[in-house]
């Protein structure tokens, strides 16, 4: 059975791209989670990841870092992470790749943090355009595949990738049209996520660096995250 290590649920959005899409598959896999608070990053998760970060998957003698690489691990023994139709599994790769790589402004002022809702102080012009491009990228899969989801008929690795941004959109109240915001909550409303949420309420461990860039960015409106 696979192995998959990642850090605290309420934080680490690395880590819920190949949780989400290996749960909302039924791909078996035992969890390990290290809190980044306890270990800390880099060298902390050193004995079990060679880039010294999270998510990292087990498999026999395999171990395979980065969630992208875990994604094309899994999609060599497993259907569905991407869509059967080869037009629709490219563009799905590439979109995937792009959040992978890009939404700087997006992942730097609205780091994931599960469990709290903030207002941000102003939205930039770096935020906008990524959100911009967010919304772009959601309703052209949609137009493209015919949805529910951004390849098509099921839930895939596209959709994992973009699952911490629903977590975001809800923490900063991220204003999106209509057919953006059906899709955020169609995340947020997959069982699988619905999983990682409460498990992420429930973690009492606080990583100082994710808490101290909550003023930064705007002002806390509410924590409902176990005491």
């Amino acid at each position: 059975m696979y192995t998959l290590w990642i850090a605290n649920k309420n934080y680490s959005s690395w880590s819920l791209r190949p949780w989400v899409l290996m749960r909302a598959l039924g791909i078996a896999f035992q969890e390990q989670l290290r809190p980044f608070g306890e270990a800390g990053e880099g060298s902390g998760f050193r004995d079990f990841s060679p880039s010294g970060k999270v998510p990292c998957l087990h498999d026999g003698a395999a171990v395979v870092w980065d969630s992208l690489a875990i994604a094309e691990y899994l999609a060599e023994r497993h259907s569905g992470v991407w869509p059967a139709d080869p037009l629709a599994r490219a563009w799905a790769r590439c979109v995937a790749a792009e959040m992978h790589s890009g939404f700087g402004a997006l992942r730097n002022i609205c780091s994931m943090n599960c469990g709290v809702r903030v207002r941000l102080h102003e939205q930039s012009d770096a935020l906008k355009a990524d959100l911009a491009r967010l919304e772009e990228l959601w309703v052209e899969g949609m137009v493209r595949h015919g949805g529910p989801w951004l390849g098509g008929a099921g839930f895939g690795a596209v959709d994992a990738f973009f699952a911490p941004v629903a977590f975001r959109i809800r923490t900063y109240d991220l204003p999106l049209g209509l057919t953006a915001r059906a899709y955020a909550d169609r995340l947020l409303a997959l069982p699988a996520m619905q999983e990682w949420y409460e498990a992420a309420l429930a973690e009492t461990w606080r990583d100082i660096p994710h808490e101290e860039e909550i003023p930064l960015v705007g002002v806390l409106m509410e924590d409902v995250r176990a005491v």
